[in-house]
């Protein structure tokens, strides 16, 4: 192992110790300095950084631009060891990344998904009754796809009706409440989980069709297929609604509910915060700017205020 892979690994260690889960981060800073090395390089140049962030013709600005910034992360914790490393300067590539405006499901539509979910062809029934559970849990408490697939069996207390939800963004855990309806889906999705594997070695509450725990891939495998299936994305079609957006569907519902009960938004969105598990309220407020709708309510609630306050 050159000394270059030995400082990367410390780099990603170091990182991951303060919370950081680097996962995408690793293997594309290993395939920079597998880059590095095949150019005879025992240090990271700026211009060594600048071809192989540009490298891919068809990616965009914004994601060269992404590529060089893990260098320049990297780069910033080598020169402290190594003085020959350059850092490659802010604004090199200058382009800002926009984050995606949310897909707002229509309960129409996440009726359509969990239907046809439950109608996946298995030998057991398991694969039809776990993505129907799993895609209605994320619809219903906005939990993220990563966080639901890592729920063992000890993390879902339906006596109590909440989750456990360990290890999130930032290393940090939460409890999520469900109500009845929900904890009872669990329940029956539990003792099928029980009878098609009695004696599963997995920990995992949502298990594949093999008794093995689901996997992200998996999961958004299964949902673009499906979502091409009931009319969500045309078939072949590599965009379109994700499954993350049952995430965002949720909170604005949320959102749009306390608007209509007349309830300060303000004051409630720590809370949604807190139950999505965000580090920032301000992510939480990025609904209201991301979302027409909200934007609408929001708009009439100060119109009502003024004329409140004038009067």
């Amino acid at each position: 192992m050159t000394n270059l892979r030995h400082a990367l690994a410390d780099y990603l260690a170091l990182r991951r110790s303060l919370g950081y889960k680097l996962l995408e981060d690793g293997w594309v800073l290993e395939k920079f300095v597998a880059f590095v090395e095949q150019a005879d390089s025992a240090h990271i140049t700026t211009e060594l950084a600048l071809r192989w962030a540009t490298q891919s013709s068809k990616a965009s600005p914004v994601h060269h631009a992404h590529q060089l910034s893990r260098v320049r992360l990297f780069a910033e914790y080598l020169s402290g060891i190594d003085p020959q490393t350059e850092i490659p300067p802010r604004g090199l590539l200058p382009a800002h990344y926009q984050r995606q405006a949310p897909y707002i499901y229509s309960e129409q539509q996440i009726c359509d998904l969990v239907t046809a979910a439950g109608k996946l062809p298995s030998a057991t029934g398991l694969r039809a009754c776990t993505y129907a559970t799993l895609f209605s849990l994320l619809a219903v408490t906005g939990l993220r796809i990563g966080e639901a697939i890592a729920l063992d069996f000890d993390d879902v207390d339906l006596g109590e009706r909440v989750l456990l939800v360990r290890q999130s963004k930032f290393a940090k855990d939460r409890l999520v409440p469900v109500h009845r309806s929900t904890a009872e889906v669990l329940g029956e999705y539990l003792a099928m989980r029980q009878r098609c594997h009695p004696h599963q070695s997995s920990n995992a509450f949502f298990l594949a069709e093999r008794g093995t725990r689901l996997t992200d891939c998996m999961a958004r495998h299964t949902f673009i297929q499906l979502s091409r299936r009931i009319g969500l994305r045309a078939p072949g079609d590599h965009h379109g609604p994700r499954l993350h957006d049952l995430r965002h569907t949720f909170a604005v519902a949320t959102v749009k509910r306390w608007y209509r009960e007349g309830l300060d938004v303000d004051v409630q969105m720590p809370l949604l915060a807190t139950f999505l598990g965000h580090s920032h309220v301000s992510d939480t407020y990025w609904y209201l700017s991301a979302v027409p709708q909200l934007m609408a309510l929001a708009g009439a609630r100060l119109d009502m205020n003024l004329g409140e306050s004038l009067s």
